[in-house]
Order: structure tokens, then sequence, then C-alpha cells
């Protein structure tokens, strides 16, 4: 006859009446399911894994206190705490990873902005157009020549008839170029005596005269007050050009020197003509 009652329970194992009814079954290897669940919530978050470790280890403190007391389960039961320490080490280790890549961002960021002063340097500074110095050139070559002044200069490098350079470059020119318009204004008085034989009034009309060099009332004159001339024979030489070339009488003469709109000689310097121009 075979019986029906349960087989009897090993020496020293627990009874499975007495076993509680929450929890794991004694006996269980309960540190292992518990320990993934750990990993997981403890990257997630530092105080959910902490509560999750203490119920853990709550569970399984109620677990062998109801069991047989078997040094074995204890053993299991006080091995599972320092998992939980050992994996919060690389958490802690986190912290200063993140930190360290949080502060080599600006670091990266910085380098352009202090080369951004050395691109809007790049142009270099004193270029001059082409066209500047060319004015600049013509310009050089007006005063050295032809002994113009500053304005005279100015107005033949934009005129349509003459240079047609740019008001731009014309100024650039005049700025830069080194001359001395008082001794322009002298060499051009010498050269409207010398071959014109102009009277001194006549020559400062003409330099000053926005019809004419338009030399500065200054700098012409400086040029009537140093330059060495004999008025007397200029006013001769322009008497006979009168005569010759105009067939004009001695008195037509007289008045045409003396006139202040003809010559402008003095009448001294005109009766001076008149009275040598058979000579």
């Amino acid at each position: 006859m075979n019986s029906t009652l349960p087989p009897s329970p090993e020496p020293g194992a627990p009874d499975p009446s007495s076993a509680p009814q929450f929890g794991m079954p004694a006996g269980a290897p309960a540190p292992a399911p518990q320990k993934k669940k750990r990993g997981k919530w403890f990257i997630a978050g530092g105080c959910g894994c902490l509560a999750i470790i203490a119920l853990a280890i709550a569970g399984c403190s109620a677990i062998v206190a109801t069991s047989s007391g078997d040094g074995e389960d204890s053993s299991t039961t006080t091995e599972a705490a320092p998992a939980a320490v050992e994996e919060e080490s690389p958490a802690e280790e986190a912290a200063p990873e993140e930190a360290t890549i949080d502060e080599e961002v600006p670091a990266e960021e910085e380098a352009p902005a202090e080369e951004a002063p050395a691109d809007e340097e790049a142009p270099a500074e004193g270029d001059v157009p082409a066209e500047y110095t060319s004015a600049l050139n013509s310009a050089e070559s007006y005063s050295e020549m032809l002994h113009m002044s500053k304005q005279g200069i100015f107005d033949q490098l934009t005129s349509e008839y003459g240079d047609q350079f740019s008001e731009e470059a014309a100024q650039y020119a005049v700025d830069n170029l080194e001359a001395d318009w008082n001794d322009n204004a002298l060499k051009s008085a010498e050269s409207y005596s010398e071959t014109l034989h102009m009277s001194k009034q006549g020559i400062y009309d003409q330099l000053t005269s926005e019809h004419g060099e338009q030399f500065t009332e200054e700098q012409a004159q400086y040029a009537i007050d140093t330059i060495v001339a004999d008025w007397n024979q200029n006013a001769l030489e322009s008497a006979k050009s009168y005569r010759d070339t105009m067939d004009m009488s001695p008195e037509a003469i007289r008045d045409q020197l003396s006139s202040e709109y003809g010559d402008q000689f003095t009448q001294e310097e005109a009766d001076y003509a008149v009275e040598n121009l058979d000579g």
C-alpha cells in the first residue's frame, strides 16, 4: 500500500509549513537576481538604487531570521552588501570625467576667438592704387618742369582736356607732392619777365588769377618781392613789340603800357619805354 503522505524533510531542513509567505523562498539564491536589478537602477539614479539595496538587505535578513540558521545562507547574505559598494565607485568616477569634458569645450572655442583680429589685419596697410601713383608722378613733373601751383596742378590732373584723373587721385597727388610753392611762384614770375617782358603788377595778377597760375597771394607776393628784374627794360621790350607787330603810335604804346587794363607798368616805366623806343 502506497503512502500518500509527503516525504519527510531531510534532517536539518526547514519545515515547508513554517516558511514565510512573502519575499523569496528560503534557501533560494537571492543575491543573483537582486544584483542585476541594482545595476540597472544604479545607472538611472543614485538615490533610488540605495533604497533598493536597503530593501534587498532587509528581505535577506528576514529570510535568515526564519531559516534554520545555516551558516552558508547567512554568509551569502552578508556577501551581497559589498557588491553594492563596489558598483558605487564607477559612478563616483564618472562625475569628474563629465566635468573634464565640459571644461574642454570652452578651451577649444577660445582658439578661433584669439585668431580673429589677425584675419581683420590681413589686408596690408599703405597700399596705394596705381591711379594714385600715376597722378603723383604727373604732379611731380608739372611742379618740377612747369613750376605750377598746387591748385593749377590739381585742375590739370582732373581736367577733361588734361590728364583726366579722378578727383581722389588728384587730391592724393597734391597732398603728397613735395614742392616749394614759393619757389614755384618765383620761377614762374621769372619766366613771365624774361619771355613776355611783363610788368611787376602784371606778373602778380597772372600768378594769382583763377584763369592764370592760381598761386596764393602770399606766394605771388614772395615772387615779385624776390625776383630780380629790370622793369624799365621790360617796358621798353613790350613797347618795341607793339610798334613792330601792331604798328601802334608812341602815345598809344604809352597808354597801353600804363593802363590798368593793359600791361600795368608804372607811368615812369612807360615814359622810359617811349623815350627810348628809337634808341
